[in-house]
């Protein structure tokens, strides 16, 4: 059996049980589901040896490191929104303030104007914390064009953040 049929079998046996272990976990179903749907196509786009003995440890390993990556965003996010209140000494209201969230949804927007090589890139670079080296080994892509396409990203997610002030 090779490996994207492995993968396939095991997504449609074990996804729920999957979804749930993650859901009790970051407390948030719908999050839960678009995590373990990305750990699947990761699997699925990867070139490692699997076995039928083997997906289990895999799949909850990698669980557990994209919770503990949930958990890491959402507390950076958290002490920069109190950061933001913290060091507010005008008179404007909470409204005028940008919460983290506000933000990633800016930054998300901004994404969106990118091309899909790019927005993978970009993601890969900052939600992941891959290096170019990397990204460009995982994509099979050469390591200057990753290079420029990550450039572009940041430029354009810039411009849009600050256009957005």
């Amino acid at each position: 059996m090779n490996n994207q049929t492995l993968i396939t079998d095991y997504y449609a046996r074990h996804r729920g049980e999957i979804v749930d272990f993650v859901a009790i976990r970051i407390q948030d179903r719908d999050e839960a589901q678009d995590m373990v749907q990305n750990l699947f196509l990761r699997l699925l786009s990867g070139h490692r040896l699997i076995t039928e003995q083997t997906m289990p440890c895999l799949i909850y390993t990698m669980a557990r490191h994209l919770i503990a990556d949930y958990y890491r965003r959402r507390h950076v996010y958290e002490e920069y929104e109190h950061y933001i209140r913290r060091h507010d000494d005008s008179d404007d209201t909470m409204e005028s303030v940008f919460s983290a969230r506000q933000i990633m949804e800016r930054m998300e927007h901004s994404l969106a104007r990118l091309s899909e090589e790019c927005r993978e890139v970009y993601r890969l670079h900052i939600y992941d914390g891959m290096k170019v080296s990397e990204i460009s080994q995982q994509l099979h892509v050469p390591y200057k064009k990753v290079e420029n396409q990550l450039g572009i990203a940041r430029k354009t997610v810039r411009r849009h953040l600050r256009a957005c002030v």
